[in-house]
């Protein structure tokens, strides 16, 4: 089978700049590797083809061989050199090609592009703290002072981790760069410098307070000021309020996760309450007048129409939570439920049998159920 033209390989032109050579290969290096690939089984051909083509147009002079005599500048010596006979690729001309893409293979899994320097000092971890507030603190919102527990900079080293008066000196294994690069066959793995753990530097003389580390723990008071109209699930950040970063790395942040509680009296949803109020049997007949109450601690008159029914709710509006973000308070509803009454004596019992007599027209809900429930039998029978 003949070789495919090493320009159309890579997808460029013939007179591509090196730059877009390189940009090209990468491209499809990545796309191609077999560790990407493997449901494909023409994928680790595809990418030697790839390599092969990079290591023969990445040289100008080997380019410029290929440019003259094409493929056969690559074979029985002729063009200025260039790979092992046959126009493959040995060891270390794979591995050679291959280091150009590694970055770009593997930097997400590495922490980011190899060789990017040393992480001297590390960003401290952020804090959850959770907290459980009452309905009532929720509508007015409310100041609230926590202690967490967290690392702090140390005091005595100021966050160097090394002796008053002394300096980190840099990594002999490593020489400051924090990552070191073995040869593994065709591959360079780059792993995170064993002797310094990444940081690039060495104390010898670590602070007796926090044993080298900057920080030391401590619980910590703060003032939380939570904003009127919160709910449940709410992240409040602090910034720069969690633990302190290592060797005087930046200061991670705190986050407030808020729970409201449940209230005996007011279900919230959003920025609605609902309450449900039990009204006598007379009361949802005849009509009347009942008092609420609302969340910010007051009272509301509200009309029972006559003839209410269980379910029956009526709008405050107004009377709800305060939005988080904006003006304006959401709405209360008042659900009635019609109360059945209880223990009766024997007049109580004797009035209600005398009232069902009379009212055989005054329950339009019932009369339509059990027609209803007639013209279902009387399907059935037919």
């Amino acid at each position: 089978m003949a070789k495919r033209d090493f320009y159309e390989v890579l997808g460029v032109s013939k007179g591509a700049s090196a730059d877009e050579i390189k940009k090209a290969y990468r491209k499809k290096a990545k796309e191609l590797h077999p560790d990407r690939n493997a449901d494909n089984p023409e994928a680790e051909t595809q990418f030697k083809e790839v390599n092969e083509a990079y290591e023969a147009l990445k040289d100008p002079e080997k380019k410029a061989a290929y440019d003259r005599f094409g493929h056969a500048a690559f074979e029985g010596g002729m063009g200025g050199g260039g790979g092992p006979r046959g126009g493959g690729m040995g060891q270390g001309d794979f591995a050679s090609a291959f280091s150009d893409v590694f970055d770009d293979l593997f930097g997400d899994f590495m922490g980011g592009r190899a060789g990017g320097g040393r992480q001297r000092a590390a960003r401290g971890s952020d804090l959850r703290y959770n907290m459980r507030i009452s309905l009532e603190d929720a509508f007015n919102g409310m100041q609230k002072t926590i202690n967490v527990p967290t690392s702090v900079t140390c005091s005595v080293c100021h966050g160097t981790g090394a002796e008053s008066g002394a300096e980190p000196t840099t990594c002999p294994t490593c020489s400051g760069m924090g990552k070191v690069r073995a040869q593994q066959g065709f591959f360079t793995v780059e792993r995170t410098c064993p002797t310094c753990g990444g940081l690039g530097q060495i104390i010898k003389n670590p602070c007796n307070a926090c044993g080298g580390a900057g920080r030391v723990e401590k619980n910590r008071s703060l003032n939380v000021n939570i904003p009127a109209g919160v709910e449940t699930g709410t992240r409040i950040r602090l910034a720069g309020e969690g633990e302190a970063g290592l060797r005087g790395g930046p200061t991670g942040d705190l986050y407030i996760f808020i729970e409201v509680e449940d209230h005996p009296i007011f279900r919230r949803d959003g920025g609605h309450l609902s309450c449900r109020v039990p009204v006598s049997m007379v009361s949802a007949a005849l009509g009347g007048e009942i008092e609420v109450p609302t969340i910010d601690g007051g009272r509301s008159r509200v009309k029972i129409p006559a003839g209410s029914q269980t379910g029956k709710q009526m709008r405050l509006r107004g009377k709800g939570m305060p939005a988080l973000r904006g003006a304006g308070r959401g709405d209360m509803f008042i659900e009635l439920a019609v109360e059945t009454p209880v223990n009766l004596t024997g007049k109580q019992k004797e009035l209600l049998r005398e009232f069902e007599k009379l009212s055989a027209d005054n329950s339009p809900e019932s009369e339509n159920f059990f027609s209803k429930v007639k013209h279902f039998w009387d399907g059935m029978k037919s």
